[in-house]
């Protein structure tokens, strides 16, 4: 089941004290970026958060489970899912956690053999 796009605007607005948030639709679910960083998924209109020690640390009853079959478990966010001071700070401080993702290199263009 795909996620509803207004779930994940509302996830993205309580998260709008952690700084740039941002979301981009993948594979019929959600990534959340802040700080350009992958922080969390949204999969089933549920919201998981990349692990990190810190974030383990802020989380009082770490759930874990993985956003879609075959991926590595992420924390599952349920019980404090509404509570915006606390769910900005721990994006904030997972993003901060992360490591900057690498630049993309330029596409090459292939050519064609002449004929």
């Amino acid at each position: 089941m795909a996620s509803d796009l207004n779930f994940v605007e509302y996830i993205c607005d309580l998260m709008d004290g952690a700084g740039e948030v941002s979301f981009k639709k993948m594979f019929g679910e959600y990534a959340i970026y802040c700080q350009n960083k992958v922080v969390a998924l949204i999969c089933d209109n549920q919201l998981f958060v990349k692990p990190t020690a810190g974030g383990r640390s802020t989380i009082a009853n770490v759930i874990e489970a993985p956003p879609y079959p075959g991926a590595k478990p992420y924390f599952l966010i349920e019980e404090q899912l509404d509570n915006r001071e606390w769910l900005s700070a721990l994006i904030q401080l997972t993003a901060s956690e992360l490591p900057t993702p690498k630049p993309k290199k330029p596409k090459q263009v292939k050519k064609s053999p002449l004929k």
